[in-house]
């Protein structure tokens, strides 16, 4: 088993795997929509899940993730699978309740390595506190993992990307940069040291900022996955009519990003989420293209990113790093809309 890599089977792994935002816009359009008096969020604002209300005191949130290996390890690769996937959940202000496996495996692998991204899976499901029912497995000569996870929250305590109001700031709770050091470690240019604290940030659930979050009441967030920074942040910023302004240089980065940026070192997923979200942002003079490209690289089981009024700021991020999110850091603010640029990067 310890001599089969995980990723000798995939060309792009993890969240980088995603189909590029413009893409999925265009087939998700003219879809036909399914209406219900209590559905609280849908497709419409592309946000991370959907919810649906229950009776007055409960909603379910209902999400799905998985993709292709992002490490060679299938134990690791099983728990930031499922850290993704519950990070939906975590996104909406919600708990985790429970999960569905969904999986893809070759029938000429060990069935060691199997069992190994499973009992990963199973054993952040567990951290969550949430419940496994099952699931499904096909054969595929690439292995993918993930989970269908439904969640609960109060009816009038769901989080959303649509809420962010101008003056507000903006907190991300984990370093970006995770798709540039993994394609770093690809051709060795990356220290191990750095590449591990990728993988244990990428395994650290979001349960702890969701707590933080419903705390201050917060109204909007996103999770920070495979549209990069910018991406989400666009997303967020179309589904509330505002304008993001983000400060470049103050957004935290995992050790070795800028550097592996400057070498070249620029997974193709960064250049599919620059072009989508290039018709809407703008980026001021003083940001470099190696600070553009990490702001559009794709994140695997990302941080949350937040809206909050100032005042609360100090006590949010003091809170969230006893959590044990110590990047936790303020890195721009909402403002109204003036023109067609819903994100700047200064």
């Amino acid at each position: 088993m310890k001599d089969f890599d995980l990723l000798s089977t995939v060309e792009y792994g993890g969240c980088s795997a995603k189909l590029p935002a413009s893409k999925l816009s265009e087939a998700l359009s003219g879809l036909p929509s399914t209406p219900h008096p209590d559905l609280i969020v849908n497709t419409d604002t592309h946000d991370d899940a959907g919810v649906l209300k229950i009776n007055d005191e409960l909603a379910l949130i209902q999400t799905t993730d998985f993709f292709p290996p992002v490490c060679s390890d299938p134990y690791e690769f099983g728990q930031i699978a499922a850290t993704n996937a519950m990070s939906d959940v975590y996104a909406m202000g919600g708990k985790v309740l429970s999960a569905l496996n969904i999986i893809t495996f070759p029938a000429s692998v060990s069935l060691d390595i199997l069992k190994e991204i499973l009992r990963g899976g199973i054993d952040k499901l567990i951290e969550a506190e949430g419940v496994m029912m099952g699931g499904h497995t096909i054969v595929d000569e690439v292995p993918k993992y993930g989970m269908a996870v439904t969640g609960t929250v109060h009816p009038e305590k769901v989080i959303t990307n649509s809420n962010a109001e101008p003056g507000e700031i903006l907190i991300l709770t984990k370093p970006i940069g995770s798709g540039i050091i993994l394609a770093g470690k690809r051709i060795n240019e990356i220290d191990d040291d750095k590449y591990r604290k990728v993988l244990k940030s990428m395994m650290q659930l979001n349960k702890g900022g969701a707590e933080v979050m419903q705390k201050y009441e917060i109204k909007c967030a996103t999770d920070i996955t495979g549209f990069g920074l910018a991406g989400h942040a666009l997303k967020i910023a179309l589904a509330s009519k505002v304008c993001l302004k983000i400060y470049a240089e103050k957004v935290p980065l995992f050790e070795g990003t800028f550097e592996l940026a400057q070498l070249g070192c620029l997974p193709g997923a960064a250049f599919r989420n620059l072009e989508y979200i290039n018709d809407y942002s703008e980026f001021n003079s003083n940001v470099s293209v190696d600070y553009k490209m990490i702001m559009c690289d794709a994140q695997t089981s990302g941080g949350l990113l937040f809206s909050c009024k100032p005042e609360s700021a100090n006590n949010i991020l003091n809170d969230l790093k006893a959590k044990g999110f110590d990047y936790s850091k303020i890195i721009g603010e909402v403002v109204k809309l003036n023109s067609n640029k819903q994100l700047v990067f200064c």
